[in-house]
């Protein structure tokens, strides 16, 4: 079935869709335009419990509008006398007392697990950095700033990701806040050709590593070397404001943070 046609789900089952311009209609995976039930009502994001409840509930269909990496929720779709009752049996349970307690236990227990990740994830930056001790006000600064971008729940950033190391993870925010603080990056005009943006990155990250080389590291590292003969980005590129121009790292021991 071509993408303009539409479809008519009559048993519907639990599905991750789209938003589509027309009211109470949705694109799925494959592009084809299903018509919401007519006894089904949109659940708005923000309550995670009664979201996590209807979508255990029985078959749902999941909004998600993706922007570039990013994923964003726009509601759940599903029988309305479903969240109607749902929604109900939670408000029931929130006024009980004991409910609350639960609730700031866990909230508690979440706060203490992310004290204890920042702390981890700075510890980690520094083992990365290791400046010599002549520089260790600069690479505490550093610390600092990229943990504090990098940790934040809901941030997005791969100090969240839990498919790699946190070693790799410590490396990866560096190399990415360098590009955003030291070089051109964000005000670049990239062309819109595939892969030409992971080459952008891929050459100012061995430019961000090759700057770390200026700070003498301390004794061990889990800092890698630099490459030993980066990549050169073309002169053409450079005059037109591709790429910025080199950066120089005494800015970082200067306090310029």
């Amino acid at each position: 079935m071509s993408s303009s046609s539409t479809h008519n789900a009559t048993s519907p089952e639990s599905l991750e869709v789209r938003p589509f311009a027309k009211p109470r209609h949705v694109l799925d995976a494959s592009g084809r335009i299903l018509t919401v039930p007519d006894n089904w009502e949109l659940l708005p994001p923000g309550d995670a419990a009664l979201s996590r409840r209807i979508k255990a509930d029985g078959p749902t269909w999941v909004v998600i509008e993706k922007k570039g990496n990013k994923r964003f929720s726009r509601g759940i779709w599903a029988p309305a006398q479903r969240i109607d009752a749902l929604r109900a049996d939670l408000a029931l349970e929130r006024a009980d007392p004991s409910y609350q307690k639960k609730l700031d236990a866990g909230r508690q227990r979440r706060a203490k697990a992310e004290v204890a990740y920042t702390t981890d994830f700075r510890a980690t930056i520094l083992a990365y950095l290791a400046f010599h001790p002549r520089y260790q006000l600069a690479a505490a600064a550093m610390a600092d700033r990229i943990t504090a971008h990098a940790t934040p729940v809901g941030s997005g950033t791969v100090a969240r990701t839990k498919r790699i190391p946190i070693e790799q993870r410590a490396e990866a925010a560096t190399i990415a806040w360098m590009r955003h603080q030291t070089t051109g990056y964000d005000h670049m005009t990239i062309a819109r050709i595939k892969g030409q943006r992971r080459e952008v990155r891929r050459q100012l990250a061995q430019r961000s590593k090759e700057l770390l080389t200026h700070y003498p590291p301390a004794l061990p590292s889990i800092r890698p070397p630099a490459p030993s003969k980066p990549r050169s980005l073309r002169p053409s590129d450079a005059e037109a404001g591709v790429f910025a121009t080199d950066c120089e790292y005494p800015k970082i021991a200067s306090g310029w943070m």
